[in-house]
């Protein structure tokens, strides 16, 4: 049996109806790495269905909330990944 490590454990899982995805369906990493730190998404308007943008924010920062966890200021070296993520 292999295992996962744990650098690849995700900490949450949500089960939403659909994912930010553009034109030729390639699901957006950093919109969801933008919504999961409680950040700004930026310009979603390359996005096939920019209206799932939404639904996941609201769905995960209610689970937060309700976990304790609230939105901080992150340092400009995670806003500069979370920026370059899935541009790579």
């Amino acid at each position: 049996m292999r295992e996962i490590g744990p650098i690849a454990k995700p900490k949450s899982v949500w089960i939403v109806n659909d994912m930010p995805k553009t034109r030729s369906g390639k699901i957006m990493r950093r919109v969801i790495a933008a919504i999961s730190n409680f950040t700004d998404v930026g310009d979603t308007t390359t996005l096939s269905n920019p209206e799932i943008v939404d639904e996941i924010r609201e769905h995960v920062y209610s689970e937060k909330v309700a976990r304790g966890e609230q939105p901080r200021e992150l340092s400009e070296e995670e806003a500069r990944e979370i920026k370059a993520y899935g541009s790579e």
